[in-house]
């Protein structure tokens, strides 16, 4: 998962709003998103090769979603898969997974992890070795810090603001439409992440387009205040064509 977008208790009716989008190569094998098990009760999509996942949710509300570091000058060709952060906690979301984070940090490239209970939600980031919890407010979250000024993380996030306030339903097209921005940046608003520039144009958007790499997915989650949960994905081709969709829809035990 690439870039978050996430309302905390800024609608009237939808307490918590999630708006994100996994980038990933399209020859990675995947499954879209689907009941993992009955014991556990966990809706997410899973990596294939790997066997992880990028983001997800189980029947008790607890939420985990992840966005990579980038960092090229510190990839390790040996790290242990970051999609398996997210589907240990929506197996055993313990209390102390902050401390597990952190005693392990070394063990992974670069990554942010949302991870809680829908209604306390915090972000850790390894590089940084920090914890920041979710406060009533906006956020996104893309490649670096959580609310780091890039260009992408500004017009989403003021963007989900814009639909919070109107007073409306919150209509999963509307998000849907947001995270299909394939606009670009322009070259003095980009980032300086050690990528060629090439790459950074490319990745500038909130929906990126490539034959080998972009987006692969769309996920809108919604938790409204009794606690039922609306789950809605998308999938594409490397034609930003929609090949399929799900929707799940659930209360929190």
């Amino acid at each position: 998962m690439c870039i978050l977008f996430v309302a905390v208790n800024q609608h009237k009716d939808y307490p918590l709003i999630i708006a994100a989008n996994r980038d990933e190569f399209f020859n990675r094998g995947t499954a879209e998103s689907h009941l993992w098990d009955s014991e556990h009760g966990i809706i997410a999509g899973k990596d294939l090769q790997a066997g992880g996942t990028w983001m997800g949710i189980n029947k008790l509300g607890y939420i985990a979603s992840l966005t990579n570091i980038r960092d090229p000058k510190k990839i390790c060709a040996d790290a242990i898969t970051r999609g398996e952060l997210v589907s240990h906690y929506l197996q055993n979301p313990v209390n102390n997974y902050q401390q597990i984070l952190s005693d392990s940090k070394e063990n992974y490239n670069g990554y942010n992890l949302l991870f809680g209970k829908w209604d306390a939600l915090a972000v850790y980031n390894n590089h940084l070795d920090q914890i920041q919890h979710l406060t009533d407010g906006y956020y996104g979250l893309s490649n670096a810090s959580l609310n780091s000024p890039w260009p992408k993380i500004n017009k989403g996030v003021g963007k989900l603001e814009e639909y919070c306030q109107d007073g409306h339903d919150i209509n999963p097209d509307i998000l849907f439409k947001l995270l299909l921005d394939k606009s670009l940046a322009a070259d003095e608003n980009l980032p300086q992440t050690g990528i060629p520039i090439d790459w950074e144009r490319r990745l500038s958007s909130i929906f990126i387009l490539g034959d080998e790499y972009g987006t692969r997915s769309s996920t809108v989650l919604k938790v409204d205040k009794r606690q039922n949960v609306t789950w809605f994905e998308r999938t594409y081709d490397n034609t930003a064509t929609c090949t399929s969709s799900q929707s799940f829809h659930f209360s929190i035990n």
